[in-house]
This record gives structure tokens, C-alpha cells and sequence, in this order.
């Protein structure tokens, strides 16, 4: 950590004395000739519920994806398992506040299909509004509007060099006259990757232990295309239409041996070799139409749309036992698809002097088919053919109401509620399960501005996590270290409430602190059935409280030609009562650091280069699994810009002073798992950038991305 902050310091200070000199050394007569002031927003903005990362005119964004930005945006974290959260909880993402349908791995693979040059910025939404489907915070990436007439658009060449090689191209075409704005978006990747695993599996009885060492080689060709067409009827009304699909192509192989012991007497050993083929596909679509009135502040909201995910794949497990010369095959082919159909309308306008009313409903329609068949020799206790069937309507409706009083007091309270009806079954064996329940989710916020310098922020949220449909899917099926997984048909949502407090002085420094508590939590957990060690998710009873203090900066020095934003955090889990009921041999008492820093510097010597650094200090605390090790992820990138042939050229260096490796450890009822991933986040990217046509980019405010992104919330 010293010598990456050490290197990073020193490189600042040495561009800051290099600039000053530059700038120093410069003849009067320049200097009082003329004088152009541009107003630019920080790059990070600290506002009562959210925080803004403006990345447009960031020298980070060149050469870059959507999900790398991402990843390097204050206050959000991604996993191992590409999980995203901010201020470590759980987040939901949404796009021009049109909600992702993808989640995990999947809304990794999309969010890389998008230039990070098409980035306005991001909303990091700790404290949502009821408007918002959201279990926790929110994410929403807002993207450019270009309102320019004729013909423009970029292409991108990367070629990103890891434990493996990589290629990324992209085609961005935006066309506008009068009142007709088509984009478009095409993207092919080409990515490889390496990974090596080593887990032990420890149970209680008979202090089973199982040793497991895993490498995984893979590759997947992902091509993507979008299209956004919308037309302005009038100054008030459009309409618009966007489509999506995107396709990957995957395959891997893993390697993993495998040693078994009871009483510390060898048990079993085997080889395990596993091939996987498959294919993702999905389609969505999003027909909206958006009524404004800019003068009487009203605006109403309609989208319409649906989506279609396909998950095929061939799963081909070989065992090779020490002891023996038998052999064993599994075979496992499954075609798992998503339908998702919906209607969303939001109404904003006036009400009252200073107040703002706002209400809306959606109603959800999802329909989930998993079938599984299996086949080979090593299907002994397994179920060889299913089928598994999801199925819910969720309908919700929500109202805020905002006001601000004596100029220093702003309000907003609100209310959602949202009632399911589900069911899900298995053909062949026949297990069902049908519920339904509805809830209240209010929530309060509370803004008092004792000066232009100095205000106090109080935030109150009541959220509801429900479970993913795949995560109720009950088939037992191998992993690839020699364990096995399944869903959970019992699962429960899980309620929490949050209070979250924020001091903001001198329009600079901000210092926050947040409550959380549940009487429930769901993590992955372990189990033993029929002797197999098996992963699944649970709802875990007990109650969890979190405190959580932050402290954040954003400041700009030379000219604002170098831009800092450095931010701390302090965490403290208490899961005393979680772990004695549950029963758990894990700490009572969790408390970590975390911290990050991102540093910009314009222009260096006037020759159009950009330079920009990122590090972030990282603990992976969920729930009953606890980190062993603490990561320090950094990216260092230099952009050098060609303004009269509108082309860039980025070098990337990504954790190059140290490899990433997550380690922690699961607890459960029956044992425990530690798990050590050696990934591949480290290496150098190489970027080309071609652009074409005028680049100019309509500013948009909150109002103009309500106005003007399209999509459902």
C-alpha cells in the first residue's frame, strides 16, 4: 500500500511542480490579454442522497468500458463474484433510471458492450426515493445525449493483455436532425481468462475435510447491439423505442484435485476435469412516451416493454479416482429462459408553494423455465430429468411528496408499496410452492442548510430484498471444485431498515454515518446431504446491526487541471446474536477499513495528455463470510488526444504492484469453507479511439435525463 500511495504522490507532485513551472514561465502579455472562464462540475459531487462521479470530460474514461468505470466510481465495490455494492450493501442498477435486467456476471459481461466514452456520469443513490424497485442503494449510469445535427460517433480497438489476451472493438453512431434522434451501438469481444482456486471444506462431524486445488482456463465471444430512436412530437411530447440484444458464447475448462480425510485418515482423492459450453442471449425492449412542461414542471412517464433471457448449456464432468481405475461421467445439458413482461407510468407536476408531488405504479409479469437433464455414469442420487417453473406478478404503486420550507429546510416523504403473487414447481417430482405477500416500504428525508457552507442531512429507509427466481431453483447439480449447489424453494424476503446521517461543510468535506439492522439475513450457505458437501442459499434468522462512518473530499488544484476525491471508511458489523442463533463459529465482532482515491490531471504541458490514478482498499465482509485478506486494487492510465484527427491513444496499468487474491472464509451450521481465488485483474491495456462528426454533448441536468433518457425506472 506504501509504495503504490508513495508512487502515486510522487508522480502528482512531480506533474504539479512540471505545470506551475509551465505556467509560470509564461510571458504578461499572455497572461492579461484575454481570460476564458469554463464552468465545469467537480468530478465528484456529494449531494443529500446520492453521490455524483461526472466522468464526462474525466480523462479516465478513453480506452475504458462502462464496468471499468465502474468499478472505479467512490463509494462501489465489486467482488469475486461480481457482485456490485456501495458503502458495502447491496445495490440495484439502472441505466438513464431505466432498471438493468441483468444481474451478476451477466450485467458485468453488458455493462463492458458500453464505451465508457458514452458516460455522463454516475449516481451512486444510497438513500432511493420510492420511485425505486430497490432492495438497497441504487446505481444509475447516465449516459450522453448528443443533440447535435447530422452524423457522429466513435470507434474503439482494445487489446487488454492478462494471465491471457484480450480484444474489445466498438461502433457508437448518434444521428440527429430536427426532431428525430437515432443511436446506435455495435460492440464485439473476444476475452480470455485464467483463474486459480484453492479451497478447504471443513465439517464438523467427523472433522471431514476436503482440500481442493482448481484452475480454470476460459473464453467468451460476446457481440452486442442497441438501437435508441426517439422523436419529439412538440416541445412536450416524444416518443421512443429502444431495442438491446446481446449474445455470448462461452467456454472452459477446469482442472481440480481433490483430498479427502476424517479423523485426519485419508478418505478420498480424486481428478475432476469439467467442460462447459454455452450460450447467452438476451432481447429487450422499452416503447415509452414522455409528456414535459418545462414551465409548469410537469411530466409524465409511460413505458412499455418486455424481455427475453436464454441460458443454454453443456456441462461435461469426468472423475478420475488414486485408488482406482474407475471412471465416472456426468453430463448436464440445461436451457434456462426468462420472460419478463411489464407496464410502468410516473406522474411528477407542482404542489403547494415550494412542493413537489410525485406517483406512479408498474406492473411486473415474469414467467422462468429451468430444465435440467442429466446423463452418464455419475448420476447416482441425482434427479436425471426435471423441469422447474417460476411465475409471479408483482404490482406496485408509490407517491413522494416534496417540499422545502424557509429556504433552509427540504423535505421529501414517501411511500411504496408492493404486493407478489408467486408459484413455482417441479414436473417430475412434483414439489410446489405458492404465496403471496404485500408490504409498506416508507421513507424519510430530511435536509437542513444552516449555510451555503454548512448542512445536516437525516435519511430513513424501510427496504425489502426479494429472492432472484434461479435462487429458488431446487436442483442439485456439481461445481467445479467438487462440491455441489442448489437453490432453496424456502427462501423468505428479508426486511432491514436504515438511518443514514451526512454533514456536508465548506461544500468540500463530508462526513457520514449509517445504521442498518435486520431480524433476517440471507447468505450462501453449507451443507451436508446424503454425504455431499453442498453450497445453497438460506434465510438465516438473528439479528445483524451495522454502523458504518465515512469521510470524503473532492478537491481541485492548478487550474482545476488536477482533480482529488480521497474517501475513508469505518465499519462495524455486530452479528452476536446472528451467530448464537444460528449457531456459527464465526466472529461476533467484525469491524474494517475501507478507502479509496481517484487523482486527474488534465492537459499535462499543454500537449493533451491526460493522466489519471485509482486505488481502492478493499475488505469483503458479508454477512457469515469474513475476509482473511484485504486487497489494495489500483489502475494508473495515460491518454494522449489527437484534436485534428479526433483520435486517442490510452495506456492502461491495472494492479500491477499486486495481484488481487480473495480469500475468506464461510460459516454454517455444519462447517465451515475458506476459499483463496488468485484472479486475473492485473496486466496493461492498449487503446485506440477514432472519432467522427461534431462531438458536441447536450448537459443534462436531473430533469433533462428524466425528460430525455427514455426507459422504465
Amino acid at each position: 500500500m506504501k509504495i503504490i500511495i508513495s508512487s502515486i504522490a510522487l508522480l502528482m507532485g512531480s506533474l504539479a511542480f512540471a505545470q506551475a513551472k509551465n505556467d509560470t514561465i509564461k510571458p504578461k502579455e499572455n497572461q492579461i490579454e484575454g481570460v476564458t472562464l469554463t464552468a465545469r462540475k467537480p468530478t465528484v459531487e456529494s449531494k443529500v442522497d446520492r453521490t455524483v462521479f461526472n466522468v464526462s470530460n474525466s480523462s479516465i474514461l478513453a480506452g475504458n468500458t462502462t464496468w471499468d468505470v465502474l468499478r472505479m466510481t467512490p463509494l462501489v465495490s465489486i467482488d469475486n463474484n461480481d457482485a456490485i455494492k456501495a458503502e458495502g450493501e447491496s445495490v440495484t442498477v439502472y441505466i438513464n433510471d431505466r432498471k438493468s435486467v441483468f444481474t451478476g456476471k451477466e450485467l458485468k459481461e453488458y455493462l463492458k458492450t458500453i464505451p465508457a466514452d458514452n458516460l455522463m456520469k454516475i449516481e451512486v443513490i444510497t438513500s432511493p426515493s420510492s420511485r425505486y424497485e430497490t432492495a438497497g442503494s441504487v446505481i444509475n449510469i447516465v449516459l450522453k445525449k448528443r443533440d447535435d445535427e447530422g452524423i457522429k460517433g466513435s470507434v474503439t480497438f482494445n487489446n487488454r493483455q492478462n494471465a491471457k489476451n484480450s480484444q474489445y472493438t466498438n461502433l457508437n453512431l448518434n444521428y440527429h436532425k430536427k426532431n428525430f434522434t437515432q443511436t446506435l451501438i455495435g460492440s464485439y469481444s473476444d476475452n480470455s481468462y485464467f483463474q486459480r482456486n484453492t479451497s478447504s471444506n471443513t465439517l464438523y462431524t467427523d472433522n471431514d475435510v476436503t482440500n481442493i486445488v482448481n484452475e480454470t482456463l476460459g473464453s467468451n465471444k460476446s457481440p452486442s447491439v442497441s438501437s435508441t430512436s426517439e422523436y419529439e412530437l412538440n416541445e412536450k411530447n416524444n416518443i421512443g423505442l429502444i431495442l438491446e440484444y446481446y449474445q455470448s458464447k462461452n467456454a472452459s475448462t477446469s482442472d481440480a484435485d481433490l483430498v479427502r480425510t476424517k479423523n485426519g485418515n485419508p478418505f478420498d482423492s480424486y481428478h475432476q476435469d469439467q467442460d462447459v459450453n454455452g450460450r447467452y442471449r438476451t432481447l429487450g425492449t422499452n416503447l415509452f412516451y414522455k409528456y414535459y412542461d418545462k414551465e409548469k414542471n410537469k411530466i409524465l412517464d409511460i413505458n412499455l416493454g418486455s424481455n427475453y433471457n436464454s441460458q443454454k448449456n453443456q456441462n461435461d464432468f469426468l472423475k478420475t479416482y488414486n485408488t482406482s481405475s474407475d471412471i465416472r461421467q456426468l453430463g448436464i445439458s440445461s436451457h434456462e429462459q426468462m420472460r419478463n413482461y411489464y407496464i410502468k407510468v410516473d406522474y411528477t407536476q407542482p404542489l403547494g408553494k415550494g412542493g413537489s408531488f410525485e406517483v406512479g405504479g408498474k406492473m411486473d409479469f415474469n414467467n422462468n423455465v429451468i430444465p435440467n437433464n442429466l446423463s452418464g455414469n455419475n448420476a447416482d442420487n441425482l434427479r436425471t430429468r426435471d423441469v422447474f417453473h417460476y411465475e409471479d406478478n408483482i404490482n406496485s404503486l408509490y407517491a413522494n411528496y416534496s417540499k422545502t420550507f424557509f429556504e433552509k429546510l427540504e423535505t421529501r416523504i414517501g411511500v411504496r408499496y408492493e404486493h407478489i403473487d408467486y408459484k413455482m414447481r417441479e414436473d417430475v417430482a412434483g414439489t410446489s410452492r405458492k404465496d403471496s405477500y404485500g408490504t409498506l416500504l416508507p421513507n424519510l428525508l430530511l435536509k437542513y442548510s444552516f449555510s451555503e457552507k454548512y448542512d445536516l442531512s437525516l435519511t430513513y429507509n424501510r427496504n425489502l430484498w426479494r429472492p432472484w427466481y434461479a435462487e429458488f431453483n431446487p436442483f442439485l447439480v456439481p461445481t467445479n471444485d467438487g462440491t455441489f449447489s442448489r437453490g432453496n424453494m424456502d427462501l423468505e424476503p428479508n426486511p432491514s431498515h436504515r438511518l443514514y446521517m451526512k454533514f456536508g461543510f465548506m461544500k468540500k468535506y463530508f462526513l457520514a454515518a449509517r445504521y442498518m439492522y435486520t431480524d433476517r439475513d440471507y447468505w450462501t450457505s453449507l451443507a451436508v446431504e446424503d454425504g455431499k458437501t453442498v453450497m445453497l442459499p438460506a434465510n438465516l434468522n438473528g439479528k445483524v446491526q451495522k454502523y458504518y462512518l465515512f469521510a470524503n473530499t473532492n478537491q481541485t488544484f492548478l487550474k482545476n487541471k488536477l482533480n482529488v476525491n480521497v474517501g475513508v471508511g469505518w465499519y462495524y458489523i455486530d452479528n452476536h446474536d446472528f451467530n448464537e442463533v444460528n449457531k456459527l463459529a464465526s466472529k461476533d465482532y467484525i469491524s474494517y477499513m475501507g478507502a479509496s482515491a481517484n487523482l486527474s490531471y488534465t492537459n499535462l504541458f499543454n500537449k493533451n495528455i491526460n493522466l489519471s490514478a485509482w486505488v481502492e482498499l478493499s475488505n469483503q465482509n458479508n454477512g457469515n463470510s469474513l475476509a482473511n485478506k484485504t486487497n489494495i486494487f489500483h489502475n494508473i492510465s495515460a491518454t494522449k488526444i489527437f484534436p485534428k484527427t479526433q483520435m486517442e491513444v490510452s495506456l492502461q496499468l491495472m494492479n500491477i504492484f499486486s495481484r488481487p487474491v480473495f480469500d475468506a472464509t464461510t460459516y454454517s451450521q455444519d462447517g465451515f469453507s475458506r476459499s483463496a481465488m488468485r484472479s486475473d485483474w492485473y496486466g496493461f491495456s492498449l487503446s485506440l479511439v477514432k472519432r467522427f462528426g461534431n462531438q458536441k454533448v447536450k448537459g443534462n441536468t436531473k430533469t433533462d435525463v428524466e425528460k430525455n433518457s427514455g426507459g422504465g425506472k
